[in-house]
């Protein structure tokens, strides 16, 4: 072995960068594929998020005539509300699985479903009684 063999190192590998590795720290890369398919699940999240917040908008601002003042603005918060934990819910659940997914553990559950199950589900009863009522 000569000198310059001895000396030289292998590389070390690629980082993403130091906010990656703080926030997905150890594991492996997974399979391009898995994290592209993670993150257009994310993105439909976030795409279900924003038709919330423009749901909530629509309801304060063309619903005058359908519903009484104290409802209208409940169901717009509501929806509102919705949207924002939706968006930051869905970016909580991106970077869980991709923990996963690196460390080869099982995906954890989606908890924000219920929430949206049920809050959906009320901001629709609440048009649907005010619509049968008019």
């Amino acid at each position: 072995m000569t000198g310059d063999q001895a000396t030289t190192r292998d590389p070390a590998p690629p980082t993403r960068g130091k906010i990656a590795d703080r926030l997905l720290p150890g594991g492996q890369e997974p399979d391009p594929r898995f994290t592209l398919a993670n993150e257009r699940t994310f993105l439909a999240w976030i795409r279900t998020s924003l038709a919330l917040l423009a749901g909530g908008i629509a309801v304060e601002a063309f619903t005058f005539d359908l519903f009484v003042e104290p409802i209208r603005k409940g169901l717009a918060v509501l929806l509102l509300l919705l949207g924002m934990l939706l968006s930051a819910g869905s970016a909580v659940r991106w970077l869980r699985v991709e923990r996963s997914m690196r460390n080869k553990a099982p995906l954890p559950l989606p908890l924000i479903v219920p929430l949206l199950a049920s809050a959906g589900g009320l901001a629709a009863a609440v048009i649907l009684v005010f619509i049968l009522r008019r």
